[in-house]
């Protein structure tokens, strides 16, 4: 059954104060009252669980100042797309630890960006034992949302991300249902795989407003499905059984017409429901470079528009969840 009020979920912390996925920005985000965290993770060469919003790491970490790491620039292929920078998985944990975090929208938040250089790279196991002390520290539950980044690449340099996370869950005391877990990705196949590990928690898919999840264009190529397709009623049927719920792009509830005004919400939310399934959205940002057009308030994209009347839509749909970059701001309206 759909929540009365959402689920508030710091999505990488509290970004929209502190760098994403830095110790300071869970703080913030636990201490301002969200109901969980979403880390990301990627894998590093030695088989560490990372907290990074992507495994090139150039743009959220100093390592491009780092001569001593100036050779590991490389270009890759990541799900299809040419990117050229630092990446995760061609560095050990004990060099990723030695890099500091910065900012990765320092033109839009130049109040976080303040905060660029000062705080190192987490491990998956530090978020985890983050929440849980805070938890009952302050004697309510948090759950974390873990997202696993690329996961079909990851497979292909070799490495058991199944695996590797289903043992560091159960190490944390995170495997067995007792704290609240939510496991989330782009590729249902890694899903599957999580919970034929025997990890319980609550498995989410996660759609894009386009494309075509990876895993299975490696599988099917040009005839995988879409995002898209699979968001129809014929594939909510088939991912129903399959998944608990599903986590949408805001674009897909809000469904603006090309003048950037709000047609939703889009009737995926109700048939989600319709099937037991809950429905998250992502993300919802204040600052006009984020909004669709309706909301926006003048030319610059770093200032705040009306979010609060596009983040009331997104509250009229009915969702399950919410993930926020400012959770002050989404604890006063969402809860």
């Amino acid at each position: 059954m759909p929540r009365r009020t959402p689920l508030v979920i710091g999505h990488r912390g509290a970004p929209g104060y502190r760098p994403e996925h830095t110790r300071s920005s869970y703080d913030l985000a636990l201490e301002l009252g969200v109901d969980a965290v979403e880390p990301d993770i990627v894998v590093s060469r030695d088989g560490v669980l990372v907290v990074r919003h992507e495994n090139e790491i150039g743009s959220t970490t100093d390592v491009a100042t780092r001569a001593e790491f100036a050779g590991r620039r490389t270009t890759k292929t990541i799900d299809g797309t040419a990117l050229t920078g630092w990446f995760a998985e061609d560095f050990t944990w004990d060099e990723l630890a030695t890099l500091r975090c910065r900012e990765r929208l320092p033109q839009l938040r130049a109040g976080s960006a303040s905060f660029d250089d000062t705080q190192p790279v987490l491990r998956l196991r530090d978020v985890l034992d983050l929440v849980s002390r805070a938890s009952l520290d302050q004697g309510r539950e948090i759950g974390v949302v873990l997202e696993i980044k690329h996961a079909t690449y990851m497979a292909g340099l070799g490495f058991d991300l199944a695996g590797l996370i289903a043992a560091e869950l159960h190490a944390a005391g995170w495997a067995d249902g007792r704290l609240p877990l939510i496991v989330e990705s782009f590729e249902g196949t890694i899903l599957d795989e999580v919970r034929d590990h025997g990890i319980r928690g609550t498995y989410i898919f996660l759609c894009e407003s386009s494309g075509r999840p990876f895993d299975l264009v490696a599988a099917h190529g040009r005839h995988a499905p879409t995002y898209r397709s699979l968001l129809q009623p014929e594939g909510l049927d088939a991912l129903a059984g399959r998944v608990d719920g599903i986590s949408l792009d805001k674009r897909i509830i809000l469904a603006p017409d090309r003048r950037g005004r709000a047609t939703g919400p889009a009737p995926v939310v109700a048939d989600a429901h319709a099937r037991g399934m809950r429905v998250f959205t992502w993300t919802c940002r204040p600052e006009n470079a984020f909004l669709i057009g309706q909301f926006r308030r003048g030319r610059d994209k770093a200032a705040f528009g009306c979010y609060e009347s596009e983040w009331q839509l997104i509250v009229d749909a009915g969702v399950d969840g919410v993930f926020v970059d400012h959770p002050d701001l989404g604890v006063g309206i969402f809860r």
